[in-house]
Formats: C-alpha cells, structure tokens, sequence
C-alpha cells in the first residue's frame, strides 16, 4: 500500500477547510436571505430549468416559498408504507412510519430521515419560525414546529406539492 503525498494531504485539508469556512458563512448569512439556502453543489438548476421541471404550484412551493391551501394536498390521506421524497431532486426525505394526522391539513411527520433537510430561521410573517428546505436542492418544503407527539415532540408541517410519495412492497 503506498503512502498518500503531501500533495494529497494538502488537497484534502484545502478542500475541508473550504467546507468548513462555507458552512460557518451558511449560518451567518440573514435568515431572509435567500442564499442562505444554497443548494448542493452538483444539483443546481437555473430558473428556466427548474420552470420547466416543476408544475406551477410545485415551483410556487419549492423555488418561492409559498404555501398550499391546507387540506389540498393527495399525501393527506396518504398511509402506504414507503417514503416522502422532494418534488424537485427526489431526495428521500421522510418514512411513512413517521406520519401522522396533525389536523393542520398539511403532511405531518414526527421526523425526517438522516441528512434529508436543512433549517433555517423564517420570519417572513413577522415571527420566528423554523424553515424546513430538502438537503439536496434547497427546496423549500415547509416548517418544523414544536407541538409535536412523541417520541419527538416535533411537527414537520410539509406542503405535499413539494412531495411525491414512493411506496414501498
């Protein structure tokens, strides 16, 4: 087995420390700041592309930030087992044994799956809340509140539009 060169070493140590020195300026930029919701690396779409990939009301959602009429969504009522993936890069995002009936008219789930979401602070409406936007795309997907059931506590409050749900044998 050969030894890795200084060379490698430097490389890597360059590439985390960029990673590092991004994701502290992640955390620092305003919370209505829309590049504080940057996608992943690799899975960026322009504007044209993404008006093209996702339905009217998808995009609304997904790229703007909107909101579906509660009560609205097919994922409501949705209770195979499978999973929640985004609308817009397919990401998993929730299991359905994580659903639950919030009474909100909108999908709820107790949790996500692992590395599926980001967070950041919304106050779009005047008020702290607590974005919720998939990992991979920077969808937006909706709001985690704490008024949850248990085992968490927590209530991810998600438009279906920005969903599809994949079920599972």
């Amino acid at each position: 087995m050969t030894q890795p060169t200084a060379f490698d070493r430097r490389v890597f140590l360059s590439l985390f420390a960029s990673v590092a020195v991004a994701a502290v300026a992640w955390r620092l930029l305003p919370a209505d700041d829309d590049t504080a919701r940057a996608a992943t690396p690799g899975f960026r779409l322009s504007d044209a592309e993404w008006r093209k990939r996702l339905a009217p009301q998808a995009y609304a959602v997904l790229r703007q930030a909107a909101t579906e009429p509660p009560f609205s969504s097919p994922l409501n009522s949705e209770h195979r087992r499978g999973l929640f993936v985004c609308g817009g890069c397919a990401l998993p995002l929730f299991a359905s044994t994580t659903k639950f009936d919030s009474g909100t008219g909108w999908p709820s789930f107790t949790d996500h799956l692992p590395h599926a979401i980001g967070e950041r602070v919304d106050t779009s409406l005047g008020e702290e809340r607590t974005e919720v936007h998939c990992a991979r795309c920077a969808g937006h997907l909706g709001h985690v509140f704490d008024d949850g059931p248990k085992p968490t506590g927590l209530r991810y409050c998600m438009n279906g539009v920005a969903m599809r749900f994949v079920p599972r044998a």
